[in-house]
């Protein structure tokens, strides 16, 4: 799937998120939105990082300091990726891919991973606002 990607969408898609990049403050910020937005959607997956199922995304996990490195750390983990479009994309392929099996020991389940690209486009429409696109998804 990567590895289909045309230049044009890869320029794009480091465009548009070198705009992210720019707000202050981006990774707590971008990396809270997607994380509660993935909890809206899969509330299980807040046991993966020791929350109860019913814990208030929206009050108890931002106040709680490893919720906040481990957004921040995912969202420094895109801009890595996004870095290695293009001329590492196997390589990038490879370790993506491997991070994955890594995840699903820690008890992430695969139809999480769909759910976390819907937070992902949540997280950068909510982000960029009006400059968000249709074409952007």
């Amino acid at each position: 799937m990567v590895a289909d990607m045309s230049y044009t969408t890869v320029s794009s898609v480091i465009d548009n998120w070198e705009e992210i990049r720019r707000l202050p403050d981006y990774e707590q910020k971008t990396g809270v939105l997607l994380f509660q937005k993935l909890f809206e959607l899969e509330p299980d997956a807040k046991v993966i990082f020791g929350f109860q199922k019913d814990a208030d995304v929206n009050t108890e996990l931002t106040k709680s300091a490893r919720f906040i490195k481990h957004a921040k750390y995912f969202i420094q983990m895109i801009d890595k990726a996004l870095g290695m479009l293009g001329p590492d994309i196997e390589l990038l392929t490879e370790i993506l891919m491997d991070l994955g099996k890594k995840h699903m020991g820690y008890g992430v389940k695969p139809e999480y991973y769909p759910s976390m690209g819907r937070a992902l486009i949540f997280s950068v429409k909510e982000c960029l606002g009006d400059n968000f696109t249709d074409d952007m998804k």
